[in-house]
């Protein structure tokens, strides 16, 4: 090379370094957030996902972009997450979308109706299905983003003080259930109570009601659930696959840089695999304590499943003949169900039923 190219060439290069070392600079600016929870700590899966989530994008942007996770009543109450991050008096919160049916059902959509969709057909509609763009259509309209970040898996159908055999034996009951579900279950008798984590537990042991569903094994023993009720209920009918979100406040995210916006959303996913995978770690062992230490492990008839999938297919036609966006979203999860349902019978099922009857054979 002669020596008047390599003065050009060097020139250039210097150019492109000046300008590209600002650009990156600033594309990675030092940003804290405060991410509130609408779990407590001690629930270390469900909450403990949260952090995880924080950690990694912590780690994925060299600690440059920090959120700090607050439990439960730290700075608001669990169940005023949504609110407090619509109003920017935090960035984001981590909850469950379905707690804020009372603002409008469409809400418990995107997390997780009675009769829905399994886990893995759940995470299936919202990143490939167009459930995560018809989720955002929705909550832009309260000042948020939502991104999926954990999933429980299928849950139990919880803790009741007398045993469940019929459908008469439902009315009256006074049960602690979230979102949607409890409208269903008002309808077959049942007096639905929405109460966060920390409150289920004195409820339940001064008698203000008489059953509580939480999670699944791993939690209820944590909360001790199994000190105050005898009979324990599969399966959680209601959330056979229910998404936590992340919630960023609308005008925060779309403040951030775009790859801030990828790292949040990458870290989420992240979230989402590990919040089910530890939980499916977990439950096993806590389910055979439960069971070894007295619990009366019990499943809802069939006359009980029948009578709740009738009254819920009767609630979606009433909510639908009114609530538009209800009706689009319901409409389009049932749709992505019918065809996940034809596939699973198929492959997943077969397996499944094939490998617990082995099981069972020893």
């Amino acid at each position: 090379m002669k020596r008047r190219d390599f003065l050009k060439v060097s020139a250039t290069g210097a150019a492109v370094a000046a300008v590209a070392s600002p650009a990156i600079a600033q594309s990675s600016p030092e940003i804290k957030w405060r991410m509130t929870s609408s779990f407590p700590k001690s629930l270390d899966t469900i909450y403990g996902a949260g952090e995880y989530f924080a950690k990694q994008v912590a780690e994925m942007t060299d600690n440059k972009f920090q959120i700090q996770v607050f439990q439960a009543g730290e700075i608001v109450p669990g169940l005023q997450a949504l609110d407090a991050t619509s109003k920017n008096t935090v960035e984001m919160c981590h909850t469950v979308s379905y707690y804020y049916v009372g603002k409008d059902p469409t809400f418990a959509i995107f997390a997780s109706v009675p009769f829905g969709l399994n886990t893995r057909q759940q995470n299936s509609w919202l990143y490939q299905g167009g459930g995560n763009e018809l989720a955002n259509e929705f909550f832009k309209k309260f000042g948020v983003v939502g991104i999926p970040c954990g999933n429980t898996g299928t849950q139990m159908g919880g803790w009741f003080r007398k045993e469940i055999k019929t459908v008469a034996d439902l009315s009256g009951l006074k049960m602690r259930i979230g979102g949607i579900a409890g409208q269903v279950l008002q309808k077959v008798g049942v007096v639905p109570q929405q109460l966060a984590g920390g409150d289920i537990y004195p409820s339940l042991e001064k008698g203000t009601i008489d059953a509580a569903e939480w999670v699944g094994p791993y939690d209820d023993e944590k909360l001790g659930f199994q000190k105050v009720a005898k009979y324990y209920y599969y399966p959680g009918w209601w959330e056979g696959g229910p998404s936590v979100h992340a919630f960023c406040n609308q005008e925060k995210w779309e403040s951030l840089p775009k790859n801030y916006q990828a790292v949040i959303q990458n870290a989420a996913a992240n979230a989402t695999t590990w919040m089910t995978a530890r939980y499916d770690m977990q439950n096993p062992g806590a389910l055979k304590r439960l069971v070894a230490s007295g619990t009366q492990l019990r499943p809802f008839t069939t006359e009980v499943m029948e009578a709740c999938l009738k009254a819920t297919n009767e609630l979606w036609a009433e909510i639908s003949a009114k609530n538009p966006e209800f009706k689009k979203a319901i409409d389009a999860m049932q749709a992505y169900r019918s065809d996940e349902y034809l596939w699973w019978q198929v492959a997943e099922y077969t397996y499944d039923s094939f490998m617990i009857r082995s099981r069972t054979r020893g």
